[in-house]
């Protein structure tokens, strides 16, 4: 699907004003369908509700302007999401270079604006090593194979950071994502040879799987970009023999491969040991002559086992393998070649996208995504309306909200993103029995229709005390649980705040298995805050003195609470979620539109099947 340029851009006349738009705009608000959630007074679930609407400071109105009047300066082509051309509704817009992303052509930079940066790969010495071989850098080799002017869904680019030490393992030594290559939507895994030679840190290896996973949900081909020296060996505890381990990549390629997903590997330096099966094992191969090497065991362990003397070039070279072996079918003469070759091949699959939704003309949202930054900040105890947040993530601002005035705390309503229809659950407050029992409804309905589920993640929880016990909040809460588990529609999380306790299962956390899950650099995860555990660790052991007779003082207690706070905020820290790839990335705010309508384009490669639920305790 291209996102083509808007009307007034092309010359022709504006779009009609939307009908129902939500969110800020010019400093004054506009109307919200059942009020936002308002100030609680009073100390129970039925306390009085005033509105009480998030202020827009001088300096975002400021913002807001600046942004409006760089929007409507024309822009150049367009980005491009997903399907080719022809597929699109008003497809007007020419297709032309576009600007992407703030970070270069073709990326749209799963990274922050501010704060933490990911390294290019390995250091300089590494870099110009390998360029003086004669080799493309690994994500050089990504630009020249997606088509020319596409966005690039990186993901993970923070896998390995201070995970092991001193010793920096940058983007995990492997690159992943989603591109499009001949108009076909395929997850691209890139090994970089910079970093340690490519050896499989046990971070690389769960990178690389979980790209394998993202491919298998949404049915997406898989090209394989090899140049890596095999398992790293000091870790080979970590990377052998588990489940999900280095052996896991071949069984999901032959898994793939027999449920027709294609496995396309494309050799461009060492392949050995264990690796040599990503080429034998892929559909089609393609090697680089002078450069690319497939071997089970490489030039020194083929002298230490037999005595026998060969050059990596006659044990597993290019000519060997396309002349006499048969493990690879293609010949290519360098890296640019080799990439032709893929695309090629990639061209030859016969692949055709079924979408099982309608596709309407898009819109840009009403108001400018940097004003994410002003409405959310970094402080998650100050509160903000989620629909702000949606009114400038989805086409024109439109929200069709479902049971608006029940269960505010939980925002839901049905959307579109770039012309694809999305379902949006999204927290405005601590989940009550109400709230949870509005989400599982809302799912079964976007389940019924077919229709993707967006989740926006700002939760403390669901309401604890004996009032709420009584009235089955574990049950109702267990209902929007089960809901979410069993939902067979692409479901896509964003954490955007906090992501805290059962509030986490409830909202689609990693444990139930969305397609794609991010993270805003603010946001914060763990089973409950800081302070939180260490006044329960606190209680505990004051409690624990008490029974012994012991004195517990304040002191004391300061001295055990400030360790336990400092560590659920390191641990908590997104940087720290997404180095052990607990998400697939963390994503600039302004960007959170486009990775949403990538990522759904995405995953609507994927047939969506029937959903049967299990059983809800009434």
């Amino acid at each position: 699907m291209t996102i083509p340029m808007r009307e007034t851009e092309r010359g022709g006349a504006p779009s009609a004003p939307p009908s129902a738009p939500i969110g800020r705009g010019r400093g004054r608000l506009r109307p919200i369908p059942g009020g936002g959630r308002g100030h609680v007074t009073g100390g129970k679930r039925g306390g009085v509700r005033r509105r009480r609407p998030c202020a827009l400071v001088a300096s975002r109105r400021a913002r807001s302007r600046r942004a409006r009047s760089r929007r409507a300066r024309p822009r150049r082509g367009h980005a491009v999401v997903g399907e080719a051309p022809d597929v699109a509704v008003g497809a007007a817009g020419r297709a032309g270079p576009g600007r992407l992303s703030r970070r270069g052509r073709g990326r749209c930079g799963l990274g922050p604006r501010h704060g933490l940066r990911a390294l290019p790969g390995g250091g300089e010495r590494a870099r110009k090593l390998h360029i003086s071989r004669g080799k493309l850098l690994p994500r050089e080799r990504i630009d020249r194979l997606i088509d020319p002017g596409s966005p690039f869904l990186e993901f993970s680019q923070f896998a390995g950071y201070q995970v092991y030490g001193n010793e920096e393992v940058p983007a995990g030594g492997i690159i992943t994502g989603i591109g499009r290559v001949s108009g076909v939507e395929c997850l691209i895994v890139a090994n970089d040879a910079t970093v340690k030679g490519g050896s499989y840190y046990p971070v690389t290896v769960k990178k690389h799987i979980r790209a394998q996973e993202i491919a298998l949900q949404n049915c997406l081909p898989c090209v394989y970009l090899v140049d890596s020296g095999g398992a790293n060996l000091p870790r080979q505890a970590e990377v052998f023999p588990d489940r999900d381990h280095f052996g896991r990549i071949f069984y999901n390629q032959a898994l793939m491969s027999s449920r027709g997903i294609s496995q396309i590997a494309v050799v461009m330096g060492s392949c050995t040991a264990g690796g040599a099966y990503v080429p034998a094992m892929a559909d089609e191969s393609i090697i680089v002559g002078k450069q690319g090497t497939i071997f089970l065991g490489g030039p020194p362990l083929v002298k230490a086992a037999t005595g026998e003397e060969v050059s990596a070039e006659d044990l597993g070279g290019a000519d060997l393998h396309c002349r006499k072996s048969g493990v690879t079918d293609h010949y290519a003469l360098d890296d640019n070649h080799a990439l032709h070759l893929a695309r090629k091949t990639v061209r030859s699959l016969n692949y055709q996208k079924k979408v099982d939704v309608t596709i309407e003309p898009y819109e840009d949202p009403l108001y400018p995504a940097d004003e994410l930054y002003g409405i959310v900040g970094g402080n998650l105890k100050r509160n903000f309306d989620i629909r702000e947040v949606i009114a400038r993530i989805v086409d024109g601002s439109k929200f069709d909200e479902f049971k608006a005035l029940y269960g505010d705390t939980l925002v839901t309503g049905y959307a579109r993103i770039y012309g694809y229809p999305v379902g949006i659950i999204g927290n405005n407050g601590v989940l009550f029995s109400e709230s949870a029992k509005k989400g599982a409804h809302f799912i079964q309905l976007c389940c019924q229709r077919k229709i993707p589920l967006v989740f926006l993640q700002n939760i403390t929880g669901f309401m604890v005390g004996r009032e709420y016990e009584a009235g089955g909040i574990a049950k109702d809460g267990a209902k929007m649980v089960t809901a979410v588990s069993c939902a067979n529609v692409p479901k896509i999380t964003v954490i955007i705040g906090g992501s805290y306790g059962a509030g986490n299962y409830g909202m689609c956390g990693r444990a139930f298995s969305p397609r794609f899950l991010y993270m805003w650099p603010n946001a914060r995860i763990s089973v409950m805050g800081g302070e939180q555990a260490a006044t329960v660790l606190a209680t505990i052991a004051k409690d624990q003195k008490a029974r012994e007779g012991k004195e517990f003082s304040s002191a004391d207690e300061a001295a055990l609470k400030e360790p336990i706070i400092r560590r659920f905020e390191e641990e908590g820290n997104p940087y720290y979620s997404s180095a052990r790839i607990w998400d697939d990335g963390i994503i600039d705010p302004a960007d959170t539109r486009l990775v949403l309508g990538l990522s759904i384009s995405a995953a609507l490669n994927a047939p969506i099947g029937q959903t049967d639920f299990g059983i809800f305790r009434m």
